[in-house]
């Protein structure tokens, strides 16, 4: 697969990194300058681990909790798609770490729409495969509303298609705020039986 990856002519940059410890503390999760991309994810995330329990993403597949490969290791949003969700909301900002963010790239026109199998090189070498967009949800939603208690409601809606993509680590490396990433994308075509 990878001889037949495009490099996009443009580059994005990673503008924030995030991380949480601790998934009992909840969604959100606090800035770090850099991070550690293992094949397990990002190094002290609790998203992190080569496999995870199905949840309701799955039913159709799995009964509930059962053990899959991990292709949600991290989630990565673009600032300019955070932005326009705010502006739809209302709201000054829809802050990152609300949203559960591990990374925040900009200059990617529709990151949220890269296709799955898009890599997303960084500085490092380091490479995340995109497996899927990241479709809004209540959890988002509730923190939101911590801040602005008129848009309990407004975020599932506003950020459809906007809420970023979740990937897996192909290749480790170290990764900084202010990396350039490089993207290279998959050919795309159109399954005619779906």
């Amino acid at each position: 697969m990878p001889e037949l990856l495009t490099k996009l002519s443009f580059q994005g940059k990673l503008e924030l990194l995030l991380a949480n410890p601790d998934r009992d503390t909840g969604l959100e999760k606090q800035e770090v300058p850099e991070a550690l991309l293992l094949f397990a994810g990002m190094e002290g995330d609790c998203h992190g681990g080569i496999t995870r329990k199905s949840d309701s993403r799955m039913l159709k597949q799995y009964k509930r909790n059962t053990e899959v490969r991990n292709a949600r290791q991290l989630s990565v949003l673009s600032s300019e798609e955070l932005a326009e969700v705010a502006k739809a909301m209302g709201i000054p900002a829809v802050r990152p770490e609300w949203v559960g963010a591990n990374m925040v790239l900009s200059g990617i026109p529709d990151l949220t729409l890269l296709p799955p199998s898009t890599r997303l090189q960084f500085t490092s070498g380091a490479m995340v495969v995109i497996d899927a967009e990241n479709h809004p949800c209540r959890y988002p939603a509730d923190i939101i509303s911590r801040h602005h208690p008129e848009q309990k409601k407004g975020f599932v809606t506003a950020a459809m298609h906007k809420r970023g993509v979740v990937g897996w680590v192909e290749a480790e490396g170290v990764i900084r705020t202010g990396d350039n990433v490089t993207i290279w994308i998959p050919p795309q075509r159109i399954y005619a039986h779906g």
